[in-house]
């Protein structure tokens, strides 16, 4: 997205340096397909799709928002991301892996139905839920974001669908300015629970606990997803929350009880935002960690 820009691709080399320990040699690992059209369909209209792959730019950068620019290569990274994402529901769903961690970007949740915005053109997760459910049967899906800015894009995607909770830990007030606890969704099934500046892991443990996971367990989700952003790590530099790698490894186990017990352990992970880049690949490490555990 230009220099200096905090979505660079430097992330994904810092997550594969971590991932390239011994610990995770057993790790299956896929090169992300191109996704397809269809998959978008189920969630951002062909007017949108359109306009996305045409504002692509052949040299140079082109800005969309002023977080939000394309480069070159960025029509592909956004296919392959869909990709990714749809693949691993598939085997997931069709139990050939007991859960997925998808390492790619541009990120997605802040995607709304036809608005790009926050480093965001497609919402991922959005269409891995919409895949489980057209291609898979799944009735109930839940989607899990401890990125620390609020999944705008998620949420409003979702707002009036039933089939769908989305549940959220993040900053508040930080950008999108979106995510407050009455923020509830037409069929009561968005569920913020926002935390301040300066909260920590004990903080962001209790609101998961007290607010987020009795709700998605009481859905009984066929899928569980993970916005997965690891900006809430304390060495941020996008935010003020205080969360260490192992927050994040006690959050993945949690939603992993629940999988287990709603879902037969389907659970899939996808990756957001994390701009620190040794805070990014150890908390990736301390999430894929627990994420073997149940393998």
């Amino acid at each position: 997205m230009g220099y200096g820009h905090p979505e660079q691709p430097k992330r994904l080399v810092a997550i594969e340096e971590a991932l390239s320990a011994e610990k995770f040699q057993s790790l299956i690992r896929e090169a992300a397909p191109r996704g397809t059209s269809a998959d978008i369909l189920r969630v951002h209209p062909e007017a949108y799709l359109r306009a996305i792959e045409e504002a692509a730019p052949t040299d140079g950068l082109v800005q969309l928002d002023g977080d939000t620019a394309m480069s070159p290569g960025t029509w592909e990274a956004c296919m392959h991301a869909v990709g990714a994402a749809s693949q691993a529901v598939d085997e997931v769903m069709a139990g050939k892996i007991a859960n997925a961690f998808v390492a790619m970007r541009p990120p997605g949740h802040h995607a709304e139905t036809a608005t790009p915005m926050g480093f965001c053109f497609f919402n991922n997760v959005a269409i891995a839920a919409r895949r489980a459910r057209a291609v898979h049967g799944a009735e109930r899906v839940a989607i899990m974001d401890f990125d620390v800015h609020h999944g705008n894009g998620t949420q409003e995607i979702f707002w009036n669908d039933p089939s769908v909770l989305y549940a959220s830990t993040h900053q508040m007030p930080l950008y999108p300015g979106t995510g407050a606890k009455s923020e509830t969704g037409a069929h009561d099934t968005i569920v913020n629970a926002p935390l301040r500046a300066g909260d920590d892991g004990e903080r962001f443990r209790e609101a998961m606990i007290d607010v987020v996971l009795q709700r998605i367990d009481a859905f009984s989700p066929d899928l569980v997803i993970i916005s997965a952003g690891f900006d809430a790590h304390r060495k941020d530099p996008l935010a003020q929350l205080g969360l260490i790698e192992e927050d994040f490894a006690w959050a993945t186990r949690q939603l992993l009880d629940i999988a287990e017990r709603r879902c037969k352990g389907r659970l899939v992970s996808v990756l957001e935002g994390g701009y620190n880049l040794d805070a990014l690949g150890k908390s990736v490490a301390a999430h894929v960690s627990a994420l073997m555990e149940r393998v």
